[in-house]
C-alpha cells in the first residue's frame, strides 16, 4: 500500500528538492498528536512559508489537528502515499483536508515533491 521506499530516502527526497529550488525543506516527525499540534502552531511563528503534512490515521479523526491547520495562515498541503479515497471505507473521509488548501493522494513519495512545487508556486 505504501510502497517499499523507507523514511530515510524520503528524508533525502526532500533534501535534495531543497538543494534544487533554493528552498530550506525542515521535516519534523512524530507519532504524538500533540507534538504534531504543536509543530503546526510553531510554524505561525518561526516563518515557516508553507506546510506539507501526512496526517496518517489523525486524518481520519484529528479535529485537534484540522482545527491548529484552520489556525495558521498560510499555504498547506495535504499528502497520503496511497489514495484514501480508493481505500477502506473508514479511510476515504478526511477530517483534516477542509483545513488545507489542496490533496495529494496516491502519488507515493513523489507527492511531497508536488505539495513542495505547489506551496513554491503560491
Amino acid at each position: 500500500v505504501y510502497g517499499t521506499q523507507n523514511y530515510e530516502y524520503l528524508l533525502s527526497l526532500l533534501q535534495k528538492k531543497g538543494e534544487e529550488t533554493g528552498c530550506e525543506v525542515e521535516t519534523f516527525q512524530s507519532n504524538h498528536e500533540g507534538a504534531i499540534i504543536d509543530r503546526i502552531q510553531e510554524a505561525y511563528f518561526d516563518g515557516t512559508d508553507g506546510i506539507v503534512i501526512n496526517p496518517g490515521a489523525y486524518t481520519h479523526y484529528s479535529y485537534a489537528i484540522r482545527d491548529a491547520l484552520a489556525s495558521v495562515q498560510m499555504p498547506k498541503v495535504e499528502i497520503h502515499i496511497s489514495d484514501i479515497t480508493a481505500r477502506e471505507e473508514f479511510r476515504k473521509v478526511s477530517v483534516t483536508a477542509p483545513a488545507c488548501d489542496r490533496q495529494i493522494y496516491g502519488h507515493g513519495l513523489e507527492g511531497y515533491l508536488e505539495a513542495i512545487d505547489s506551496i513554491l508556486a503560491e
